[in-house]
């Protein structure tokens, strides 16, 4: 049986500090003022606050940290979080190491602040203790001198807030402005969409809660807590959104899409809104889309020299099906899209059957799905094939039909690009089984699956090797303590990548060339475990050993490749 943690009060009397008599009257005061027992005796004059510090320190088995004693402030490192956070919850940073924050606390109680932070810093809670006065004493003399201020360093700034606290004051009779430019709620909503491009997210989550509403924003594919909003500003916030995005604001009760067109300093940006209800309210998520994101090229994507030469050569086919595969989010609209931008010129005719179109390309043929006039992806293929192309973009492979159009397009002499969700590339042979496509049309369309994932980049400004990186992750990725010497780095943290340690993403790939063997096997519905032998045997590099490779180039770190690549863990 676990043993009972010792009661503040107990502890100390234990140590002589006080009597049995002050603990009994703290205890009656603090049941009348709804305080704590340690800020009762501070307020009562029966102890310190140094004094509780060291008792809650010996409470919780937490290591107690004086301040003020000589070389303790110089370990203190301020740069390790954003400045509004040691402020605003009185707490202070000292190291940050393979996930881990050591973070110096007053109220080791407040776990709701711990594992806020947690999630919003993406990093393992070390708590060390030191007295709440100590703590702001240090934070006022470090922190004083005044920044030049930033419109983007803080969502919801003191007179924006008040005033959208005045206008939602006034909701009861349901008078908030949310069209005017000068209205809170729309400068709020304006400054919450600049500062999620600034901060380079894909994504901005507005998820509604029954005492708030939590705002996230996903940079480099992991979601960030941004803020937590007050629950009165739910429908002003949501309403100004879908008044921007063209929803009807009235409807709360089913899904809505919109788009948003948002012009910054030096661009226009688009935004892709989806509404859905949940229990609190409704749930938005906008999608940022950058024309730039796709116009990266395709050395910048994270080719290997030899896949790169591979996937060059297949692009340039004149015909065939070329098929990228992963999950949501893995990047394989990017991959095809920077293929097309390569191949976009005036003796070629492209065209692209798509759902939504997310990026506009001068010289391409975009056409939009519309199911419910009957447009859909086997509708447009079909019109596709009467405009003479020369290259063919499905934006996915979803049915039997589609897919059997998409080949049948390739087997008359069309280059075929499209994606499907599949786990790894041998899978999307079986797969296209799976949907009902006769086996020989598979064997004989297809000549290349190409699979990939998305893992963070280091930072280039903070990253460091790693003197001692975690030997499970390592083994993970097939390297050995050997090859990881000095060629192995881990994230930090700084200014350039939020804290974060990583700052923006490239892919691992994995390219399976179609050969005669594999297309015996996809002819005879071979298991998709014996296609991947055949595939590895004629020299598919998995995307484990692709993350391997940019591991030790000092990209990124042995747990972001196992991560994305799926990999089960040892013991």
């Amino acid at each position: 049986m676990a043993r009972s943690r010792k009661k503040l009060g107990e502890i100390l009397i234990g140590w002589g500090t006080i009597n049995a008599g002050q603990v009994d009257n703290a205890v009656a005061k603090a049941k009348t003022s709804g305080k704590r027992i340690g800020d009762t005796l501070v307020e009562l004059g029966f102890a310190t606050e140094e004094m509780i510090a060291k008792a809650l320190a010996n409470q919780f088995s937490i290591e107690y940290v004086d301040l003020e004693a000589s070389g303790i402030a110089a370990q203190v490192d301020t740069k390790l979080i954003p400045d509004e956070l040691i402020k605003k919850h009185l707490v202070l940073p000292l190291a940050r190491s393979n996930g881990r924050l050591t973070l110096i606390i007053h109220d080791p109680l407040n776990l709701e602040l711990q594992d806020m932070l947690r999630f919003r810093l993406n990093a393992e809670i070390d708590p060390r203790i030191a007295p709440r006065a100590q703590i702001k004493k240090f934070i006022e003399g470090k922190l004083a001198a005044p920044k030049e201020a930033n419109p983007n360093a803080t969502l919801v700034t003191a007179s924006i807030d008040k005033s959208v606290d005045r206008s939602v004051d006034r909701s009861v009779d349901k008078s908030i402005d949310i069209t005017g430019e000068d209205a809170p709620i729309v400068r709020l909503v304006h400054r919450m969409l600049s500062e999620a491009v600034n901060m380079r997210a894909s994504d901005i989550h507005m998820e509604p809660f029954g005492d708030r509403v939590r705002l996230r924003y996903r940079i480099d594919g992991v979601c960030s807590l941004r803020d937590n909003l007050p629950k009165r500003m739910q429908n002003a916030i949501l309403s100004r959104l879908k008044l921007m995005s063209g929803m009807n604001i009235a409807e709360k009760r089913i899904p809505q899409d919109g788009r948003i067109k948002l012009n910054m300093t030096d661009k226009t940006v688009d935004f892709r809104v989806s509404a859905c209800p949940c229990y609190h309210g409704e749930s938005v998520v906008l999608r940022i889309l950058r024309p730039d994101s796709v116009k990266i090229g395709l050395m910048n994507l994270g080719f290997e020299e030899d896949n790169f030469i591979i996937f060059n050569k297949i692009i340039r086919r004149p015909n065939g099906i070329f098929l990228v595969t992963g999950p949501t989010g893995s990047g394989k609209t990017t991959t095809l899209y920077s293929a097309l931008e390569v191949l976009n010129r005036p003796d070629k005719k492209i065209i692209t059957a798509e759902d939504p179109i997310e990026y506009n390309f001068r010289g391409i043929n975009q056409c939009q799905v519309r199911d419910k006039i009957g447009f859909s992806f086997a509708t447009i293929l079909k019109t596709m094939l009467r405009q003479a192309p020369n290259i063919i973009l499905i934006g996915e492979i979803r049915d039997r039909e589609v897919a059997e159009i998409a080949i049948q397009a390739a087997l008359t002499g069309h280059l075929v690009f499209s994606t499907l969700h599949t786990n790894d590339a041998p899978s999307a042979i079986t797969r296209l089984n799976d949907m009902g496509v006769k086996p020989f049309l598979v064997a004989s369309a297809i000549q290349a699956v190409m699979a990939q994932r998305l893992a963070r980049v280091l930072c280039p400004q903070c990253k460091r090797v790693a003197e001692n990186p975690d030997h499970k992750y390592l083994k993970l990725c097939n390297i050995t303590p050997e090859e990881a010497v000095g060629k192995v780095h881990e994230p930090v943290g700084c200014d350039n990548c939020n804290k974060t340690g990583y700052r923006g993403r490239k892919a691992l790939f994995e390219m399976m060339l179609m050969n005669s063997q594999i297309r015996e096997m996809a002819f005879a519905m071979e298991p998709v475990s014996k296609i991947r032998v055949a595939a590895l045997a004629a020299g598919m590099r998995p995307l484990v050993e692709d993350g391997k490779i940019k591991v030790l180039k000092g990209i990124t770190t042995p747990d972001e490749v196992a991560r994305m690549t799926q990999v089960e863990g040892v013991e």
